[in-house]
């Protein structure tokens, strides 16, 4: 498992350049919800407030991540994908798309099967342990 978390980071570096493992992490999130405010990011990856902060000021220097009122809260604030970062999260994705392609080609259809069973398994709601 470390040397697959070793490999994730330094697959991000090699997909962008401006994406850190966490940045892509934090865009993918915004983009799976549609927006979400920093405290509902720090909540759903067990991350210190300040941690999202640095993150997400970091984003927004690089014009990936916007700020909009909620119009149900005006008090609030909701982090969306800029038009930018929805350009930026589709590269990354394609790439990595192509390079788990290519690392996979070689593999039988059975073993394809088993691996994407349990990638599923072990992904599985409920089966967070940290």
């Amino acid at each position: 498992m470390t040397a697959f978390a070793r490999r994730a980071r330094a697959s991000a570096g090699r997909m962008h350049p401006e994406l850190s493992l966490v940045s892509y992490t934090l865009l993918g999130h915004l983009e799976e919800r549609d927006g979400c405010r920093a405290t509902d990011l720090a909540a759903h990856y067990a991350l210190d407030k300040s941690t999202v902060s640095r993150q997400v000021a970091a984003l927004e220097r690089a014009a990936l991540v916007e700020r909009r009122v909620d119009p149900d809260d005006h008090r609030v604030q909701v982090l969306h994908l800029s038009e930018a970062g929805r350009e930026i999260l589709a590269q990354v994705t394609e790439s990595r798309r192509a390079a788990f392609q290519e690392r996979l080609a070689d593999w039988p259809d059975e073993d394809l099967v088993r691996f994407a069973g349990y990638l599923a398994r072990y992904n599985a709601p409920g089966t967070d342990r940290s």
